[in-house]
C-alpha cells in the first residue's frame, strides 16, 4: 500500500480519487501550504497536485517540496485544466514528473499512471 498525498481543492475530484485509490493510503490537502506541511509530515510515495490552488500555484508547491531535503525526491504528478506551453514549462521546470490535463483523462487512466509512477 503506497502513501499518496492529493493536493486538490475541487471536492468532486477529491471524492472520486478517494474511491479510485482506496487500496492506497490517501491523505488530502486543499491548499498548497497545507499540502507542503502534510508532505513533510507524511512523506508520501507520490504527490498528486492541482496546479491552480487557492493560495499557490502548483509550480510554487513543487519548488517548496524540491527545496526540502525530506521531500525533494518525492515524485509529483500535476493535475491541471491548463495545457498551454507556459504552464507545462513551469510544471516541468519546477520538477514535476508529469502533468495531466483533467479533461483529457478518466479516473481509470489516472490510476494506471499512478500505479506506473509508484
Amino acid at each position: 500500500m503506497a502513501k499518496i498525498l492529493l493536493i486538490e481543492d475541487e471536492p468532486a475530484l477529491v471524492k472520486n480519487l478517494q474511491l479510485a485509490l482506496k487500496r492506497h493510503k490517501l491523505s488530502v490537502a486543499t491548499t498548497g501550504a497545507d499540502g507542503v506541511r502534510q508532505a513533510i509530515k507524511v512523506l508520501p510515495d507520490l504527490v498528486l497536485l492541482d496546479f491552480m490552488l487557492p493560495d499557490k500555484t502548483g509550480a510554487e508547491v513543487i519548488e517548496e517540496l524540491k527545496r526540502n531535503e525530506k521531500t525533494s525526491d518525492i515524485p509529483v504528478i500535476v493535475l491541471t485544466n491548463l495545457s498551454d506551453q507556459e504552464t507545462v514549462s513551469k510544471i516541468l521546470a519546477a520538477g514535476g514528473r508529469e502533468y495531466l490535463v483533467k479533461t483529457d483523462w478518466s479516473i481509470d487512466e489516472l490510476v494506471k499512471k499512478i500505479e506506473a509512477a509508484l
